[in-house]
């Protein structure tokens, strides 16, 4: 089963800003008053975590404005639902990931493709875990929103979505300009139970629904004014998104 959630899991960026550490994924918390945008919700097992989390900082699941999902896999979508049946929280991604979150497919590793690669490194540990964790559950979003307009979206923190397809076919960052940071999901990562990189890279290639575009979308997150960056897994890297991406791009080649 997933760990309980620690004091040091949760990590504060900027004065609004706090990243989460669940079960080796992570959210993030973007506070305004008594409100919050919540961006990902871990595993289905990490859902009281996530609203542990929220209380820690001082808020519960009613002050969250909105779920912004990077992509519709189970360690990042898992507590999605909850907050929108339950709470009323909407529940927005891009466009062509709605579907995905609907689940009129599952574009997500295969148990398959793991076993697969189960002699390499931590695969087998990594896949004992996400099975506990949910990674397998069926977790659809009722009614999984794209977002409204193009550009900033009226929500605290004033995130931009930044298109950064390859994971999934609509896997979407979010620059938030007034703090410097950028939430890069999976699209950039610093570390993974699967990889021996603890630097700024792509996921292993079976994660990915089209590798080719994810090493695309590097130069989209390097073109994001932003010195902080929040990785779906692995910790906060503190340098240039432009730096960041060209060290993924060189650890892809390696």
């Amino acid at each position: 089963m997933p760990r309980a959630l620690r004091d040091e899991d949760i990590v504060r960026v900027d004065s609004n800003v706090y990243t989460v550490s669940g079960s080796n994924t992570n959210w993030v918390i973007v506070k305004d008053g008594d409100t919050c945008t919540l961006v990902d919700t871990g595993y289905p097992g990490d859902r009281e975590a996530v609203l542990a989390s929220l209380e820690a900082v001082g808020l519960n699941a009613r002050s969250v404005a909105a779920v912004l999902i990077t992509h519709a896999h189970n360690d990042h979508l898992g507590a999605a639902e909850h907050l929108r049946a339950v709470h009323g929280v909407p529940v927005l991604m891009h466009q062509d990931e709605v579907p995905h979150a609907r689940r009129d497919f599952l574009d997500q590793v295969s148990v398959g493709q793991v076993l697969a690669h189960a002699w390499q490194p931590g695969v087998l540990p990594w896949a004992v875990h996400a099975l506990r964790a949910g990674g397998t559950a069926h977790v659809p979003v009722g009614e999984p929103r794209a977002f409204p307009a193009p550009g900033a979206l009226d929500l605290p923190g004033t995130p931009v979505p930044v298109p950064t397809p390859g994971h999934t076919k609509g896997h979407c960052a979010y620059h938030l300009p007034g703090s410097g940071v950028l939430i890069s999901g999976d699209a950039l990562v610093t570390a993974h139970p699967t990889s021996r990189i603890a630097a700024p890279q792509l996921l292993p290639g079976m994660f990915h629904a089209d590798r080719a575009r994810a090493l695309d979308s590097l130069a989209l997150i390097g073109d994001v004014d932003a010195d902080l960056i929040l990785p779906g897994h692995g910790p906060v890297h503190h340098g240039s998104a432009r730096a960041a991406a060209l060290a993924a791009r060189e650890h892809a080649a390696g």
